[in-house]
């Protein structure tokens, strides 16, 4: 079977499934396992590399009003692959081809290749996601083994939780610039880490939130993990926010319990890699209770000298780039 994947959470599952040798086309932000990188890209992205957060999410708007997405097919190279599937998602509006262009694009291949749309909204979701692309791959026992032990895993993080007298009220961002509260499986993951989101809603879309509301919830642990952003990213949109009336007053950052997330690697993807989330996620809650699982990268833990010390080393490393 060739196999071509339109978004990177189906990459990770095809790959969690052992079928990596059919795999033979994925997305321009497929990057996961590592091999990947040199395979074959059949989409690209219509916002410019250098692009600011409030930029994006203006163009986000802007495609929304005219129904179409982000990203585009490449015809061309995915008629050279011959895929017999094509596994994209119905998901996001904007995050991925939209499903009637690739729709479209399968009635003008040869051969007519499958086409199946993934569209967990919650962890439950994922795992039978999961499933059923295992049955249609015909690695079914693969796939139940794949999901019991991610169960497992989380089973794990929730009894730890299950005894936690202190669950802290905790924010999980989306966006920055505008807020975004965190939706989907977001708010499921803080719940099962052993804290209580109350601005983004389990099962539902993420939304933009005015930053009012997030200080009204008071929150006690703030985790930022933007969407396709990767920490090094976030981090150049994080100086604004001490300028935000009442953010130096919250708990979380009178307490120094601001974190940073590789939304990109994880948090933003619905694949094998949210239970890594989970993890994460439940060791920046509960460091003492949650020990972070080997190989994974811990939150990192910001304020605003440190985001001084970051916007001094940006503009020098800047200076020193223009110089030459």
């Amino acid at each position: 079977m060739r196999i071509v994947s339109l978004l990177p959470s189906a990459t990770e599952m095809i790959c969690a499934l052992g079928l990596e040798e059919c795999l033979v086309g994925v997305t321009h932000e497929c990057d996961f396992p590592p091999f990947v990188n040199a395979l074959p890209k059949v989409t690209h992205t219509v916002i410019p590399t250098d692009s600011s957060s409030a930029d994006i999410d203006r163009l986000v708007r802007e495609q929304l009003r005219t129904t179409q997405a982000l990203y585009r097919l490449d015809f061309p190279i995915l008629a050279q692959l011959r895929p017999d599937l094509i596994v994209t998602q119905a998901l996001c509006d904007v995050c991925a081809v939209a499903e009637d262009e690739v729709r479209s694009a399968v009635c003008a291949l040869p051969g007519t290749p499958r086409v199946v749309s993934l569209e967990p909204h919650t962890l439950a979701e994922v795992f039978d996601a999961i499933r059923h692309l295992a049955e249609l791959t015909g690695v079914r026992q693969r796939g139940e083994e794949v999901v019991h032990a991610l169960k497992a895993r989380v089973e794990a993080v929730a009894i730890k939780s299950t005894g936690l007298r202190d669950r802290p009220r905790v924010a999980l961002l989306e966006w920055l610039d505008p807020p975004f509260s965190s939706g989907h499986w977001g708010p499921e993951l803080v719940q099962l880490a052993g804290g209580v989101e109350g601005i983004g809603r389990a099962g539902q879309r993420s939304r933009t939130v005015c930053w009012d509301e997030v200080i009204t919830w008071e929150p006690e642990a703030i985790v930022i993990a933007c969407c396709g952003f990767s920490v090094e990213r976030t981090l150049a949109d994080l100086p604004h926010l001490w300028a935000v009336p009442g953010w130096q007053t919250l708990p979380a950052v009178r307490d120094g319990r601001v974190y940073v997330v590789d939304g990109s690697q994880y948090f933003s993807r619905p694949g094998p890699r949210l239970v890594d989330s989970l993890e994460i996620l439940a060791h920046a809650l509960h460091p003492a209770v949650h020990r972070l699982p080997p190989g994974l990268p811990p939150p990192l833990r910001v304020d605003q000298s440190m985001m001084a010390r970051h916007e001094l080393t940006r503009l020098k490393h800047q200076s020193s780039t223009f110089a030459v």
